[in-house]
Protein backbone atom coordinates (compact mmCIF):
# COMPACT_ATOMS: atom_id res chain seq x y z
CA UNK A 1 0.00 0.00 0.00
CA UNK A 2 1.14 3.56 -0.71
CA UNK A 3 1.55 5.99 2.18
CA UNK A 4 0.51 9.54 1.31
CA UNK A 5 1.82 11.33 4.40
CA UNK A 6 4.88 12.97 2.84
CA UNK A 7 6.71 13.35 -0.46
CA UNK A 8 8.26 9.88 -0.22
CA UNK A 9 4.95 8.09 -0.91
CA UNK A 10 6.43 4.85 0.40
CA UNK A 11 5.09 1.57 -0.95
CA UNK A 12 4.77 -0.47 2.25
CA UNK A 13 4.14 -4.23 2.32
CA UNK A 14 1.78 -5.79 4.83
CA UNK A 15 3.54 -5.69 8.20
CA UNK A 16 6.42 -3.63 6.86
CA UNK A 17 7.46 -0.07 7.65
CA UNK A 18 7.92 3.06 5.61
CA UNK A 19 11.09 5.15 5.48
CA UNK A 20 10.06 6.96 8.67
CA UNK A 21 10.08 3.72 10.65
CA UNK A 22 6.67 4.45 12.14
CA UNK A 23 4.05 3.88 9.45
CA UNK A 24 3.02 0.35 8.57
CA UNK A 25 0.31 -1.64 6.77
CA UNK A 26 -2.27 -3.66 8.68
CA UNK A 27 -5.09 -5.49 6.93
CA UNK A 28 -4.39 -3.60 3.73
CA UNK A 29 -4.46 -0.12 5.32
CA UNK A 30 -1.61 2.30 6.03
CA UNK A 31 -1.65 3.13 9.73
CA UNK A 32 0.75 4.74 12.23
CA UNK A 33 2.56 1.98 14.11
CA UNK A 34 3.51 4.61 16.70
CA UNK A 35 -0.10 5.62 17.47
CA UNK A 36 -0.17 6.53 21.17
CA UNK A 37 3.35 5.25 21.75
CA UNK A 38 5.03 7.84 23.97
CA UNK A 39 8.81 7.80 24.39
CA UNK A 40 9.26 11.27 25.89
CA UNK A 41 7.23 13.55 28.11
CA UNK A 42 8.13 16.74 29.99
CA UNK A 43 6.60 19.97 31.21
CA UNK A 44 8.57 22.58 29.26
CA UNK A 45 8.70 26.36 29.10
CA UNK A 46 6.97 27.46 25.90
CA UNK A 47 10.19 29.23 24.89
CA UNK A 48 11.92 25.85 24.62
CA UNK A 49 9.80 24.80 21.61
CA UNK A 50 10.97 27.49 20.64
CA UNK A 51 7.98 29.84 20.62
CA UNK A 52 8.88 33.39 21.56
CA UNK A 53 5.60 35.19 20.87
CA UNK A 54 2.98 32.66 21.90
CA UNK A 55 2.00 33.09 25.57
CA UNK A 56 5.58 33.84 26.73
CA UNK A 57 6.33 32.75 30.27
CA UNK A 58 3.90 29.83 30.12
CA UNK A 59 4.51 26.07 30.25
CA UNK A 60 3.26 23.23 28.09
CA UNK A 61 3.15 19.45 28.43
CA UNK A 62 5.43 18.14 25.68
CA UNK A 63 5.23 14.62 24.29
CA UNK A 64 7.09 12.66 21.63
CA UNK A 65 6.91 9.25 20.01
CA UNK A 66 9.47 7.71 17.63
CA UNK A 67 10.46 7.89 13.98
CA UNK A 68 11.22 10.63 11.45
CA UNK A 69 10.98 11.13 7.69
CA UNK A 70 14.21 13.17 7.42
CA UNK A 71 17.81 12.12 8.00
CA UNK A 72 19.50 15.19 9.44
CA UNK A 73 23.07 14.18 10.36
CA UNK A 74 23.02 16.70 13.24
CA UNK A 75 19.79 15.35 14.80
CA UNK A 76 19.30 16.39 18.43
CA UNK A 77 16.92 13.50 19.22
CA UNK A 78 18.49 10.66 17.27
CA UNK A 79 17.65 8.05 19.90
CA UNK A 80 13.95 8.40 19.08
CA UNK A 81 14.07 9.79 15.53
CA UNK A 82 16.36 7.56 13.53
CA UNK A 83 19.44 5.50 14.10
CA UNK A 84 20.35 2.30 15.95
CA UNK A 85 18.44 3.09 19.16
CA UNK A 86 15.02 3.81 17.68
CA UNK A 87 13.68 0.24 17.77
CA UNK A 88 14.68 -0.01 21.42
CA UNK A 89 12.85 3.27 22.10
CA UNK A 90 9.80 1.92 20.28
CA UNK A 91 9.76 -1.23 22.39
CA UNK A 92 10.12 0.74 25.63
CA UNK A 93 7.46 3.32 24.77
CA UNK A 94 4.39 3.72 26.97
CA UNK A 95 0.98 3.53 25.31
CA UNK A 96 -1.52 6.29 26.04
CA UNK A 97 -4.88 6.81 24.38
CA UNK A 98 -5.85 10.28 23.14
CA UNK A 99 -8.31 10.46 26.05
CA UNK A 100 -5.62 9.62 28.61
CA UNK A 101 -3.17 12.16 27.23
CA UNK A 102 -5.80 14.89 26.96
CA UNK A 103 -6.89 14.22 30.54
CA UNK A 104 -3.27 14.45 31.70
CA UNK A 105 -2.87 17.81 29.97
CA UNK A 106 -6.11 19.04 31.53
CA UNK A 107 -5.06 17.94 35.00
CA UNK A 108 -1.71 19.71 34.70
CA UNK A 109 -3.39 22.87 33.45
CA UNK A 110 -5.72 22.79 36.47
CA UNK A 111 -2.89 22.15 38.91
CA UNK A 112 -0.43 24.67 37.54
CA UNK A 113 -1.56 28.13 36.43
CA UNK A 114 0.17 29.15 33.22
CA UNK A 115 0.28 25.62 31.77
CA UNK A 116 -1.21 25.95 28.31
CA UNK A 117 -1.95 22.45 27.11
CA UNK A 118 -0.10 20.04 24.86
CA UNK A 119 2.90 20.17 22.49
CA UNK A 120 3.68 17.41 19.99
CA UNK A 121 7.45 17.45 19.63
CA UNK A 122 10.82 15.67 20.15
CA UNK A 123 10.55 13.25 17.21
CA UNK A 124 8.62 14.18 14.04
CA UNK A 125 4.95 14.29 15.07
CA UNK A 126 3.57 14.43 11.52
CA UNK A 127 4.45 10.80 10.78
CA UNK A 128 1.89 9.92 13.44
CA UNK A 129 -0.51 12.70 12.51
CA UNK A 130 -3.62 10.64 13.25
CA UNK A 131 -2.74 10.50 16.95
CA UNK A 132 -1.96 14.22 16.93
CA UNK A 133 -5.35 14.94 15.34
CA UNK A 134 -7.34 12.69 17.67
CA UNK A 135 -5.64 14.03 20.81
CA UNK A 136 -5.57 17.68 19.76
CA UNK A 137 -9.29 17.57 19.00
CA UNK A 138 -9.95 16.50 22.60
CA UNK A 139 -7.64 19.07 24.20
CA UNK A 140 -9.09 21.78 21.96
CA UNK A 141 -12.57 20.88 23.22
CA UNK A 142 -11.24 21.39 26.76
CA UNK A 143 -10.11 24.94 25.88
CA UNK A 144 -6.43 24.00 25.95
CA UNK A 145 -3.79 25.07 23.44
CA UNK A 146 -2.10 22.65 21.03
CA UNK A 147 1.40 23.21 19.68
CA UNK A 148 3.22 21.40 16.87
CA UNK A 149 7.02 21.32 16.57
CA UNK A 150 7.77 19.89 13.14
CA UNK A 151 10.01 19.69 10.10
CA UNK A 152 7.00 20.53 7.94
CA UNK A 153 7.55 17.52 5.69
CA UNK A 154 3.97 16.47 5.02
CA UNK A 155 1.34 16.77 2.36
CA UNK A 156 -1.06 19.69 2.71
CA UNK A 157 -3.90 17.20 3.09
CA UNK A 158 -2.28 16.09 6.36
CA UNK A 159 -1.81 19.66 7.52
CA UNK A 160 -5.45 20.47 6.78
CA UNK A 161 -6.55 17.60 9.02
CA UNK A 162 -4.66 19.21 11.90
CA UNK A 163 -5.07 22.95 11.44
CA UNK A 164 -8.52 23.26 13.09
CA UNK A 165 -6.98 22.03 16.37
CA UNK A 166 -3.42 23.46 16.29
CA UNK A 167 -2.99 26.91 17.78
CA UNK A 168 0.74 27.42 17.20
CA UNK A 169 3.66 25.69 15.54
CA UNK A 170 7.39 26.02 15.11
CA UNK A 171 8.59 24.71 11.76
CA UNK A 172 12.21 23.90 10.97
CA UNK A 173 13.29 25.48 7.70
CA UNK A 174 16.65 23.82 7.69
CA UNK A 175 18.25 25.52 4.71
CA UNK A 176 17.18 27.33 1.57
CA UNK A 177 18.68 25.28 -1.24
CA UNK A 178 17.23 22.21 -2.91
CA UNK A 179 20.67 20.59 -2.90
CA UNK A 180 21.02 20.98 0.86
CA UNK A 181 17.57 19.62 1.53
CA UNK A 182 17.97 16.65 -0.80
CA UNK A 183 21.60 15.58 -0.32
CA UNK A 184 22.19 16.45 3.33
CA UNK A 185 18.77 16.14 4.97
CA UNK A 186 16.91 13.78 2.66
CA UNK A 187 14.01 16.20 2.52
CA UNK A 188 11.99 18.33 0.12
CA UNK A 189 12.34 22.10 0.47
CA UNK A 190 9.28 22.89 -1.62
CA UNK A 191 7.09 20.72 0.62
CA UNK A 192 8.30 22.47 3.78
CA UNK A 193 7.82 25.91 2.25
CA UNK A 194 4.29 25.05 1.14
CA UNK A 195 3.55 23.73 4.64
CA UNK A 196 4.68 26.99 6.27
CA UNK A 197 2.77 29.13 3.80
CA UNK A 198 -0.47 27.15 4.22
CA UNK A 199 -0.30 27.19 8.02
CA UNK A 200 0.40 30.91 8.16
CA UNK A 201 -2.29 31.78 5.63
CA UNK A 202 -4.80 29.73 7.63
CA UNK A 203 -4.16 31.91 10.66
CA UNK A 204 -2.15 29.55 12.83
CA UNK A 205 0.57 31.21 14.89
CA UNK A 206 3.76 30.20 13.06
CA UNK A 207 7.39 30.61 14.10
CA UNK A 208 10.33 29.28 12.08
CA UNK A 209 13.70 27.92 13.19
CA UNK A 210 16.87 27.65 11.13
CA UNK A 211 19.86 25.89 12.66
CA UNK A 212 22.89 27.64 11.16
CA UNK A 213 25.28 24.82 10.20
CA UNK A 214 28.80 25.56 8.91
CA UNK A 215 29.08 24.43 5.31
CA UNK A 216 25.32 23.91 4.89
CA UNK A 217 23.55 27.26 5.19
CA UNK A 218 26.00 29.69 6.81
CA UNK A 219 26.05 32.48 4.24
CA UNK A 220 24.51 35.91 4.40
CA UNK A 221 22.82 35.26 1.07
CA UNK A 222 20.99 32.16 2.29
CA UNK A 223 19.85 33.63 5.60
CA UNK A 224 18.64 36.78 3.86
CA UNK A 225 16.80 34.66 1.28
CA UNK A 226 14.96 32.83 4.09
CA UNK A 227 14.05 36.11 5.79
CA UNK A 228 12.87 37.74 2.54
CA UNK A 229 10.75 34.72 1.62
CA UNK A 230 9.07 34.69 5.02
CA UNK A 231 8.49 38.43 4.92
CA UNK A 232 6.76 38.17 1.55
CA UNK A 233 4.18 35.59 2.63
CA UNK A 234 0.52 36.60 2.49
CA UNK A 235 1.23 39.91 0.72
CA UNK A 236 3.87 41.03 3.19
CA UNK A 237 2.11 39.99 6.38
CA UNK A 238 4.91 37.47 6.87
CA UNK A 239 7.12 40.21 8.31
CA UNK A 240 5.50 39.32 11.62
CA UNK A 241 6.68 35.66 11.54
CA UNK A 242 9.35 35.16 14.23
CA UNK A 243 12.57 33.61 12.91
CA UNK A 244 14.87 31.75 15.30
CA UNK A 245 18.51 31.45 14.21
CA UNK A 246 20.19 28.78 16.31
CA UNK A 247 23.81 27.82 16.79
CA UNK A 248 24.97 24.39 15.62
CA UNK A 249 27.08 22.11 17.81
CA UNK A 250 28.81 19.01 16.39
CA UNK A 251 26.95 15.84 17.35
CA UNK A 252 25.50 12.54 16.12
CA UNK A 253 26.76 12.00 12.55
CA UNK A 254 28.08 15.50 11.96
CA UNK A 255 31.23 15.93 14.02
CA UNK A 256 33.45 17.00 11.15
CA UNK A 257 33.02 20.75 11.70
CA UNK A 258 33.14 23.23 14.57
CA UNK A 259 30.24 24.85 16.37
CA UNK A 260 28.82 27.89 14.62
CA UNK A 261 30.62 31.10 15.48
CA UNK A 262 28.53 33.13 17.94
CA UNK A 263 29.36 36.42 16.24
CA UNK A 264 28.05 34.97 12.97
CA UNK A 265 24.69 34.15 14.54
CA UNK A 266 24.30 37.71 15.80
CA UNK A 267 25.38 39.13 12.45
CA UNK A 268 22.85 36.97 10.64
CA UNK A 269 20.15 37.99 13.12
CA UNK A 270 20.85 41.66 12.41
CA UNK A 271 20.67 40.95 8.69
CA UNK A 272 17.36 39.06 8.91
CA UNK A 273 16.01 41.80 11.15
CA UNK A 274 16.15 44.23 8.27
CA UNK A 275 13.16 42.50 6.68
CA UNK A 276 11.52 40.67 9.62
CA UNK A 277 10.05 42.26 12.73
CA UNK A 278 11.05 39.47 15.15
CA UNK A 279 14.38 37.61 14.97
CA UNK A 280 15.77 35.56 17.86
CA UNK A 281 19.09 33.85 18.50
CA UNK A 282 19.43 30.42 20.10
CA UNK A 283 22.19 28.30 21.71
CA UNK A 284 24.48 31.34 21.97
Amino acid sequence: MRCDTCFRHCDIPEGGRGFCGARTVRDGRVVPENYGRITSMALDPIEKKPLARFFPGSYILSVGSYGCNLRCPFCQNDSISYGPDVRYAAEEAVTLSPEQLADKARALADERPGNLGLAFTYNEPLIGWEFVRDTARLTHEQSLKNVLVTNGTAELSVLRELLPYIHAMNVDLKCFTDEGYTKVLGGDRAMTMAFIEEAFSYGCHVEVTTLVVPGLNDTEEEILAIAEWLAGLDHGRGRDIPLHLSRFFPRFRMTDRPATDVAMIYRFADLAGRVLDHVYTGNC
